[in-house]
């Protein structure tokens, strides 16, 4: 559950920034960047591994940037969902997943506990 509640705290920073940084990208209110950020999380764990699947074999031709359009549709999803978040088209919607995903992996360095390596001298 902690994991849950700081991966929506990291998916709602990138949210922010998105609308701050990525033209098209916008909340009505605080509200509605909570809400986005739980139900881009639901989404992701139920709807996107499934968009994986079937888009795997243009993801494998586009060697893995086909991704970024099924990051940005579930950001749309997410947006086609909750009324006070909006994306302005697919660019917008790219934009946001690189900034998300930006925002994700550089939490993912700060969050992930360090593994120790140890070697036999």
């Amino acid at each position: 559950m902690v994991g849950f509640l700081i991966q929506a705290l990291v998916t709602m920073a990138g949210l922010w920034l998105s609308s701050k940084v990525v033209p098209g990208v916008d909340f009505t209110s605080t509200g509605s960047l909570i809400a986005a950020a739980l139900i881009l999380g639901i989404v992701n764990a139920f709807v996107r591994p499934l968009m994986i699947i079937l888009t795997l074999p243009l993801t494998l031709v586009t060697f893995g940037l086909f991704l970024l359009v099924v990051n940005a549709a579930m950001i749309g999803l997410t947006a086609w969902f909750l009324g006070g978040f909006a994306v302005n088209g697919l660019w917008a919607g790219i934009g946001a997943a690189i900034v998300t995903g930006v925002v994700s992996y550089f939490a993912g360095l700060f969050f992930m506990p360090k593994t120790e390596i140890r070697t036999n001298s």
